[in-house]
């Protein structure tokens, strides 16, 4: 009896032990949060989290989600597990794009009406300082070694870097048209930055002391596109810095980018307006949202080809996915 109730049970904890992750995104317009079991691809909820979410990032254990509330100017918290609002942050007015210190705390929030960027201590719910930045904040990212916070504003066509040290701008650097995203490669040495009308995207070397050095522009061409549909917003970079995925808007498609060449290779087809991306945490899948067809598109990271679309809420825009727990 105890061997049977022994296998029993191992079957059991085999049969739920390879748990699949969550795929949270954020409908702008539904004012709500879809729910999708990567393994699957099937939605298994949604719940409201505010009016106008957008951003929206998890914390390094998986447990609480936050969601940037644009229009209620703060940042809700939610329970991963049980959807379960727990608390609002204090924010700024008008928050949009974020970044989460790799320790969970703080966090780091553009707003784009202030020109500001909020540092908020995720524990004590207290605003730690508040960075006046260029006009129109959006994109924030961070570096891996969590030294330096890089904000990009849409007017001033600026990338912001800013010490999480002394919450001071040390460098700033002109990049194209409406900069959207900023994202470090793994290694730290390089950092890109969207360019949504510019229609490019900027590569920086950075160097050992943090200091950007502006060396190419990646522009995109896609046969029987028109050009000013070419317009690049979210971006991610493989862990292994081989490899960065651009969403590029109305033009519906992702452009894969060979870091090593600094050179698009390929164009993948995803869902109408895509906006924000996101890797599963063993990067097997990429996940994009396309705002104007209303759903996800999963792109298999390794053959570079979408795979599969999910309707979601109105108007996705941002994506994460909740880390192995």
């Amino acid at each position: 009896m105890h061997r049977v109730f022994l296998t029993a049970a191992l079957a059991t904890l085999l049969a739920t032990g390879a748990q699949a992750n969550k795929v949270f995104v954020s409908n702008e317009k539904g004012n709500t949060v879809t729910v999708i079991d990567s393994d699957t691809w099937e939605v298994m909820e949604e719940f409201p989290a505010g009016n106008r979410p957008r951003g929206i990032t998890i914390s390094p254990d998986g447990s609480l989600l936050y969601v940037a509330a644009s229009d209620d100017d703060q940042v809700k918290v939610f329970d991963a597990n049980t959807y379960e609002e727990l608390y609002s942050l204090p924010s700024g007015p008008d928050p949009e794009l974020f970044v989460l210190h790799p320790s969970g705390n703080p966090l780091y929030i553009a707003n784009e009406d202030d020109n500001l960027v909020t540092v908020t201590d995720t524990e004590s719910h207290t605003v730690l300082a508040e960075v006046p930045v260029g006009v129109e904040p959006e994109g924030m990212g961070i570096s891996p070694d969590a030294k330096w916070v890089v904000n990009t504003s849409e007017t001033t066509n600026m990338a912001h870097f800013i010490s999480t040290e002394d919450y001071k701008i040390k460098h700033n650097v002109l990049v194209d048209q409406r900069p959207r995203f900023a994202q470090y490669t793994d290694d730290g040495t390089m950092l890109f930055v969207t360019s949504e009308i510019g229609g490019t995207v900027s590569v920086m070397d950075i160097a050992e002391d943090g200091t950007p050095e502006l060396t190419t522009k990646i522009g995109f061409e896609v046969p029987g596109v028109l050009p000013e549909w070419l317009q690049p917003v979210g971006l991610r970079v493989t862990s292994d810095d081989k490899w960065a995925f651009v969403a590029l808007g109305p033009a519906n498609r992702v452009a894969v980018i060979d870091v090593e060449a600094r050179e698009v290779v390929k164009y993948i087809i995803v869902g109408q307006r895509v906006w924000q991306l996101a890797f599963t945490p063993d990067e097997k899948y990429l996940i994009t949202t396309n705002g104007n067809s209303n759903d996800i598109t999963v792109i298999d990271v390794a053959e570079q080809e979408a795979i599969k679309s999910v309707q979601v809420g109105q108007q996705p825009w941002g994506v994460v996915v909740q880390p192995d727990q």
